[in-house]
């Protein structure tokens, strides 16, 4: 069984939106807009790549990824490795990075229960991080959080009324910058 991980760039409010500069959104790029680089905050995103057996994505990051990520250097690892795209409405895969497409949650849950290596990483991709959660299929979460307010846009989770899901801490860190680091494990629900 593989684990996944549901990996994001959050506001304090919870909103992960355009945090690269994506149009169309009124605070579009908040994660470095009048917040200092600091390289120590971003080592968890080379872990990540490094300890991925898979890439899973939801269809509007796979439709934002697709054209961009093949031709960046420091995506190499996950260029190399399976990737899956959760959706309903899309036709067929982006030649320049192929992906196989699962129609729903549950094609998600299979792909878990008979996945070998290392984990499932989820980037971006609200909605399908939402549906994955409210499903039961986190195993961890790994989240950079922003001291930045933004109100309204995406938000990591749903609003769905369900159980208490509880987690545990594995690492924290704050860094200079304001950043800070959460990995929790999600240990069951109530």
């Amino acid at each position: 069984m593989q684990e996944i991980i549901v990996t994001a760039f959050m506001s304090l409010d919870g909103v992960m939106e355009a945090p690269g500069g994506e149009p169309g959104y009124r605070n579009s790029g908040w994660t470095f807009n009048g917040i200092d680089f600091d390289p120590a905050a971003y080592e968890i995103k080379g872990r990540e790549q490094a300890e991925a057996g898979a890439l899973l994505l939801g269809r509007k990051s796979y439709e934002a990824f697709a054209p961009v990520w093949p031709e960046m250097d420091e995506f190499a690892e996950y260029n190399a490795m399976p990737r899956y795209v959760v959706s309903r409405t899309l036709e067929h895969e982006d030649p320049r990075w192929p992906a196989r497409i699962l129609r729903s949650v549950d094609e998600v849950r299979a792909l878990k229960e008979e996945g070998e290596g290392g984990p499932v990483i989820v980037h971006g991709s609200a909605t399908l991080g939402a549906a994955l959660a409210d499903a039961g299929l986190v195993d961890h979460y790994h989240l950079l959080v922003f001291p930045v307010l933004l109100g309204a846009g995406k938000r990591l989770f749903s609003e769905e009324e369900k159980n208490a899901t509880r987690l545990r801490v594995r690492e924290s860190e704050t860094y200079a910058n304001g950043i800070q680091k959460l990995v929790y494990d999600v240990i069951g629900t109530e």
